[in-house]
């Protein structure tokens, strides 16, 4: 039995399916679109429940109990059913675990980490492809990893070089066997804690990853990772500052002087190649290059890859300029340490449009730099009143709106941004919500693509 009938759902339903099993997908909601994606299910000889809740008695209606519970990520890994089901001796696991299983024969690249992780993983997904290795990006990002290896096997094409695969906490916590030949950290703030409980836990997640990897790279930059240094017996580490500025007892494999990147062995290339505002993107720069120095990548040739990087779409992504107003759509931002550090990316004088489905976390870091970079913040969504007394509290001395929604919020920025190039010669707007984006939109995409829509319809 599959739960959940979103991408990760059906790559995993239809992955076993071609494995040969028999596959019965379990889905609590029902409407006109669920009802269509059922249809082309069926056709395949997967059973599809609708309206059906994750609980025993909905078991009932099966010929036979399931053997195996393959879990979507948005549902949670301890619901009561899954732990009932597994005190009856039902294997429980994640969705990732059956691509993992498929593609054994496939190195892996798992990259994880509360913020900066998709954009190390288009990086390196970016990298790998320009040095003409096949190398594609799945997981939390673009396909499922079911759905790649699913389409592999399906059209008998030739087996990945590498798999670059994004993987969040959902899904590492229910893949306790995932074992990448390279595992990454990026970063970790408190984030998911309303699912998690504690950073502690949190932390413990992620770090299964790195635990089972082969080659662990971490970024010395972030300070949680920092202070764990000494529990990691192998760990490779980088940093976006000189050699000696980590300290007695930790070395990095590659950092950041005068300009340059330095490893080992010597100079590198310079370390503005790539063109993406923001220290963090720095320290993804090094991230990814790691990567590279283990596939015995040249470094020119990585830095020529790194020169052609489009960036992240929803990540810091430049959209549009005119009259010296510059529009950045940074909707990826989900939590309060995201957005702080696109404030920090950015110049000002900024406007910030804020808002949606908060999350629990620390704003002081993001007020702050609210303060420091924002002469307005548009805010719109169910945080608008969250998010003003926030700012109220904090005596943000910009202006404040709160809006419905964006489309509300868009026009209102343009205002306030013209208003403010034609006094100091250029503004940049923000979107950067520090929210999930679930009371008015699918997922971060859908508000960012939005979001892009509403400034170019200006």
């Amino acid at each position: 039995m599959v739960v959940g009938l979103g991408r990760s759902g059906i790559g995993a339903a239809r992955l076993l399916r071609h494995r040969g099993e028999r596959v019965v997908l379990l889905e609590s909601r029902d409407d006109d679109s669920l009802r269509a994606r059922a249809g082309e299910l069926a056709a395949e000889g997967i059973e599809v429940m609708l309206g059906v809740p994750l609980a025993l008695p909905s078991f009932s209606r099966l010929e036979s109990p399931p053997q195996t519970v393959v879990v979507s990520p948005g549902i949670r890994w301890d619901h009561p059913t899954l732990e009932q089901l597994r005190r009856g001796g039902v294997t429980v696991v994640g969705e990732m675990v059956p691509a993992w299983e498929a593609t054994l024969d496939v190195p892996w690249i798992g990259i994880t980490g509360t913020n900066g992780k998709t954009t190390v993983t288009h990086l390196i997904h970016h990298l790998l492809e320009h040095a003409g290795l096949d190398a594609p990006l799945c997981g939390n990002v673009g396909f499922s990893a079911a759905e790649l290896a699913l389409e592999r096997q399906a059209a008998h094409r030739s087996r990945p070089d590498w798999m670059v695969v994004e993987l969040s906490s959902y899904q590492i916590e229910a893949a306790a066997d995932l074992a990448p030949a390279i595992g990454l950290w990026t970063t970790l703030t408190p984030d998911h804690l309303e699912r998690h409980g504690s950073l502690d836990h949190y932390r413990a997640i992620k770090r299964q990853m790195l635990d089972n990897s082969r080659v662990r790279i971490l970024n010395a930059d972030d300070p949680d990772l920092r202070r764990g240094a000494a529990s990691w017996d192998h760990a490779q580490w980088v940093t976006s500052g000189p050699r000696a500025g980590l300290g007695p007892g930790l070395e990095p494999q590659l950092w950041i002087d005068q300009g340059v990147v330095w490893g080992p062995e010597g100079a590198l290339f310079p370390a503005d190649v790539l063109a993406m505002p923001g220290e963090h993107n720095r320290q993804n720069l090094l991230l990814a290059t790691a990567v590279g120095q283990h596939l015995n990548l040249n470094p020119a040739l990585m830095a020529e890859a790194f020169r052609c990087f489009p960036g992240v779409p929803h990540r810091l992504e430049r959209i549009h300029e005119q009259a010296g107003v510059t529009w950045f759509n940074d909707s990826k931002a989900t939590n309060y340490d995201a957005s702080e550090v696109a404030l920090r990316a950015l110049p000002g004088p900024l406007v910030v449009l804020a808002g949606g489905q908060s999350k629990v976390g620390d704003a002081a870091g993001w007020l702050a730099q609210l303060q420091r970079q924002a002469a307005a913040v548009v805010l719109y969504g169910a945080a608008r009143a969250e998010f003003e007394a926030l700012l109220a509290g904090a005596d943000y001395g910009g202006r404040i709106v709160a809006v419905e929604g964006l489309a509300e919020a868009v026009p209102l920025a343009a205002e306030l941004a013209v208003e403010l190039a034609k006094a100091k010669g250029r503004c940049n707007v923000l979107l950067s919500p520090a929210c999930a984006s679930f009371d008015q939109y699918t997922d971060f995409e859908a508000r960012g693509e939005h979001f892009r829509q509403l400034v170019l319809a200006l």
